[in-house]
């Protein structure tokens, strides 16, 4: 589990290996991800969009970019918490993502960047 905070708004993430959806033979692993956002500042945020970075160990990079999150743009009060799964795969048995989401400052209608910590993408044979 990773975590990082931003101008009060706190990202933990959480990451799962697949095995059902991953397929090693094909070069392809499947990867699930809980995303904890807690609002920790003193004014309320809406999260509009996310921008991701996808690394797996062959070199290969990707990005996806897009409005909201799963389909949703949450707005968050000061003390209020949303969460989220989602998923990404790679072709290779180890990886990592890191990103950013944008978030307006509901009071001042300000726009800003929180970052969301690197965190690996590793399938449990590669542990051992």
């Amino acid at each position: 589990m990773t975590q990082q905070i931003t101008e009060g708004i706190c990202i933990t993430v959480e990451t799962f290996y697949n095995q059902e959806q991953s397929n090693p033979i094909n070069n392809e692993f499947t990867f699930a991800y809980r995303v904890s956002i807690d609002n920790n500042a003193n004014f309320p945020v809406k999260l509009l969009r996310r921008h991701w970075q996808i690394f797996d160990s062959n070199g290969t990079f990707r990005e996806v970019e897009g409005e909201g999150v799963v389909g949703q743009q949450p707005m968050l009060e000061p003390g209020e918490s949303f969460q989220y799964m989602s998923g990404a795969s790679i072709r290779t048995d180890i990886g990592r993502m890191t990103g950013t989401y944008q978030m307006e400052n509901l009071l001042n209608k300000k726009l800003f960047k929180v970052n969301i910590p690197e965190f690996n993408l590793v399938a449990p044979h590669k542990l051992n």
